[in-house]
């Protein structure tokens, strides 16, 4: 697979995916996927197929959760499934610094150290779930399998 036509951010991801054993490609978008509606339109699925990350902070450290297009996070929901006494959504500086991705293109690999991954179970209800590659603008289909596999996430409801 010729990976030199995509954005360095997304060729990291892509090998991360690759080296974890799971076979994938980076789509490029023909416009920016900065939300779940923009995704799942440009895609033509249904935006609860669309896996978004969303970086928290939880008791001063990174939680990145892969949670479906259809719902919001509940911080309450996921303070108590994590075990965590405060939860607050990262501002887009640390966002960048700790995934050294922007967000809108945050994958749930591709980071300059490991992050804690929570992976919400109603993506399970999708055959196919998409998630961000590095950028706005590229995407990456997985399994719900091989999403838990690859991020070594926990299964929880945290909507």
């Amino acid at each position: 697979m010729d990976t030199s036509e995509l954005p360095e951010r997304s060729q990291i991801v892509l090998r991360n995916v690759l080296d974890a054993g799971l076979d994938t490609r980076v789509r490029e978008l023909s416009d920016s996927a900065h939300t779940a509606v923009d995704a799942a339109r440009l895609l033509g699925c249904e935006v609860g197929a669309i896996a978004s990350s969303l970086l928290f902070i939880a008791d001063g450290d990174p939680v990145l959760v892969m949670t479906s297009g259809r719902h919001r996070v509940d911080l309450p929901t996921l303070a108590t499934a994590i075990g965590a006494i405060e939860v607050r959504m990262a501002n887009a500086k640390e966002v960048r610094s700790i995934t050294g991705q922007a967000i809108g293109g945050v994958a749930p690999v591709g980071h300059p150290r490991p992050i804690s991954t929570v992976v919400d179970s109603s993506l399970g209800d999708y055959e196919q779930v998409w998630t961000a590659a590095g950028t706005p603008h590229t995407v990456m289909p997985l399994t719900f399998d091989g999403l838990i596999a690859l991020t070594k996430g926990t299964v929880l409801e945290v909507s």
